[in-house]
This record gives C-alpha cells, sequence and structure tokens, in this order.
C-alpha cells in the first residue's frame, strides 16, 4: 500500500527533477501515447478492450470511449479489491469495466476470461502499460499467446517495454548531455528494495519476434519519448531538452 501511495504525481515530478530527469515526462508520453491509441481504435470499431496488470489503471471511467466497448481489467484479486474500495462509489456503480482476477499460478487467462464473458474472436484492444520489466519473459510470452488465441483479426496489441540497452549501453537511451547518466540504476534499485525488481528487458528485434509468434504480426509502432517529443511537449512550449531526454520505455503495438 505504501507503494501505491507513493507512485503518484508528486513523486515522478520529484523523481524527475531530482534523481532521473524526464522521467516526469516519460509517464506522461507514454499515458498520452495509450489513451489516443485505446480512442482511436474503439472509434474503428473495436468491441473489447483488454488491460492486462491493470492496476490503478482508470481509463475504463476516465476516456469517453464507446458504450458498446466491454472493457476487461486483469489483475490480482487483491490488487483489484483495493482498486475498487478506493474508486469512488458513484464512479463504481457505472459498471464499465469487468474485474477479472487471476491466479496464474493455478488458473489460465483464457478460461478466466471466457468465464467472465470475453468473446472469442472479436476485435480487441490489448494494453500491458509498465508491467513486462517485473515479470518473467516466459509468462510474458504465455500471457501474449492465450490473448493472441482469443482475439480476432484486427485486435491491437499494445506493450510498454525497457530495452535491453538500458543495461548494455545506457548512453543509448538518453538525449546528449544527460544530466545524470550516472543514476539510471536509481530508478531499479528502488524497485527492487521494494520487492518488484526489474527482471526482464528486450531488444526490438526480440519484442517483435514475440509479438508475431502470438499472432500480432504486423508490428505498427515501436517508439519512445525522443519520437513524441515534438508533437506532445513542443507543441504546448514544453520541448523535453536533450540532456533531460529519458527513453526509459519503449512503446510497441502490433495488430492481428
Amino acid at each position: 500500500q505504501w507503494l501505491i501511495k507513493c507512485l503518484g504525481h508528486n513523486l515522478n515530478v520529484w523523481l524527475s527533477t531530482k534523481v532521473m530527469p524526464g522521467l516526469h515526462e516519460h509517464v506522461i508520453a507514454r499515458t498520452r501515447f495509450i489513451d489516443e491509441l485505446v480512442k482511436e481504435r474503439a472509434q474503428e470499431g473495436a468491441t473489447q478492450y483488454l488491460i492486462l496488470g491493470a492496476g490503478y489503471d482508470t481509463r475504463a471511467y476516465r476516456l469517453d470511449l464507446p458504450l458498446a466497448l466491454c472493457i476487461f481489467e486483469v489483475d490480482q484479486q487483491e490488487v483489484q479489491g483495493l482498486k475498487k474500495a478506493n474508486l469512488p462509489r458513484e464512479v463504481l456503480a457505472k459498471g464499465r469495466a469487468t474485474y477479472v482476477s487471476v491466479d496464474f499460478n493455478t488458473q489460465a487467462l483464457g478460461d478466466r476470461l471466457l468465464q467472465a464473458g470475453f468473446q472469442r474472436g472479436a476485435k480487441t484492444i490489448i494494453t500491458l502499460e509498465g508491467v513486462s520489466q517485473y515479470i518473467p519473459k516466459e509468462a510474458a510470452a504465455a500471457t501474449f499467446k492465450a490473448v493472441g488465441e482469443l482475439c480476432g483479426p484486427g485486435s491491437t496489441l499494445f506493450v510498454s517495454y525497457v530495452d535491453e540497452l538500458f543495461l548494455s549501453s545506457p548512453a543509448s537511451v538518453v538525449g546528449t548531455g544527460y544530466a545524470n547518466l550516472q543514476r539510471l540504476n536509481a530508478m531499479t534499485n528502488m524497485c527492487a528494495r521494494l520487492g518488484e525488481p526489474w527482471i526482464s528487458y528486450y531488444g526490438q528485434a526480440g519484442m517483435k519476434a514475440l509479438l508475431s509468434s502470438s499472432g500480432f504480426a504486423h508490428l505498427v509502432a515501436d517508439k519512445t519519448l525522443a519520437d513524441v517529443n515534438v508533437e506532445y511537449f513542443g507543441a504546448v512550449g514544453r520541448e523535453v531538452a536533450p540532456e533531460s531526454l529519458l527513453m526509459l520505455e519503449r512503446f510497441a503495438v502490433a495488430t492481428k
């Protein structure tokens, strides 16, 4: 619970200014990227939206999505319980999200989704945001495969992932003259101390192959903060300077 309370706006701003420049802007960019993708795909006829590792994601309530779009949130039962306990009653009463709890040690994701009313073969939007670095690659591959087998043609999968260059060539994931290159391990160290170590990193080719093997063969995008900097921040006079540019994760989008 302490971690949940801390991982909010104030901590992001503090980390971005004092410890890891560009972190706050990265989170903003990732949020906007997914928001726009989900709204776009919903308007293009997707009938289901599957949020994997949903945590405290509020897109089911925050975004203006078609009422016909069925939204499923997947996470651990205890996390979902905390989320529902903290949502305003009037928001929860709207019933926009179907909560699907999964014990991956004893339950199959596909079975749990079908039991919850997920429609096999339907055009679906799937997002996995800020989670892939915490789970074993084998688990991610099994999850994507299960989702790929359930979702129909035209479905879209988004996943954010930490580039393996973060480990082998940290200067490659920051802008020129990045202010605190030596502190790039601050985030990973903090997560490890809190019991949530980063264990999985991916190369671009490896992620493309993973998505393709799961049925999402058409890579539409694989971007970082640098790719959306001008569009997202420059347009409002807040373009992130090179010395504060942090490409912490890549944003990959693939379709069936």
